[in-house]
């Protein structure tokens, strides 16, 4: 009669399993104010476009010094706030993509390439935004048609990015099963795996 197969109980047959549930620190309160803040006044500024001069103006100023503040932090902050460890080379890049198309992209604990790039993205897209719409304000470009188209496109494309961005999340937060939206609140992400990349 033959022997029962034996089940594997140890500790790494059940880490293949599943995922750890050590928590690491990853977002600091710098990066995690300035991502809901700049959403906000995103927001804010959308809702009052036809609204509401003052705060559709106010709103552009907040986003403005937010972008700038988060320039200054992508370069003197914590580890994972740095450009350095998120901006990669557009082979690299592509390579992420192609991975994601088949089901095969790593995990990263910071921000993955395509995530690297939405940042960079869309802060040059809220950047464009609030210039373009300052520069509606002015006496030498109040009136003047291409600015206020340009001022439309920006607002418009930084809509289609933020839709963007929230796919991004949401499909990387499946892949992963992992909640990336608590994880900018909390600032906490599950810790590296041997397959992770941090």
């Amino acid at each position: 009669m033959p022997k029962p197969a034996k089940i594997d109980l140890s500790t790494s047959a059940i880490t293949d399993a599943q995922p750890s549930s050590e928590m690491v620190r990853v977002w600091d309160r710098v990066v995690r104010g300035f991502h809901w803040a700049l959403a906000l006044s995103f927001i804010t500024a959308w809702l009052t476009s036809h609204s509401s001069e003052v705060l559709h103006h106010l709103a552009g100023y907040a986003a403005a010094a937010l972008v700038a503040m988060r320039l200054l932090w992508g370069v003197l902050g914590t580890h994972y706030a740095r450009f350095t460890q998120f901006v990669r080379d557009p082979a690299t890049v592509l390579r992420y993509l192609a991975a994601i198309l088949s089901g095969r992209e790593a995990r990263y604990i910071g921000h993955n390439p395509a995530g690297g790039v939405m940042v960079i993205v869309l802060m040059a897209a809220m950047g464009s935004t609030a210039l373009t719409g300052w520069l509606m304000t002015t006496d030498a470009y109040f009136g003047v048609s291409w600015v206020e188209l340009a001022h439309s496109l920006a607002a418009h494309g930084l809509l289609l990015l933020v839709l963007l961005h929230i796919g991004g999340v949401a499909l990387a937060s499946l892949r992963h099963r992992e909640n990336l939206v608590r994880a900018m609140i909390t600032g906490r992400k599950r810790k590296a795996e041997p397959a992770d990349i941090a």
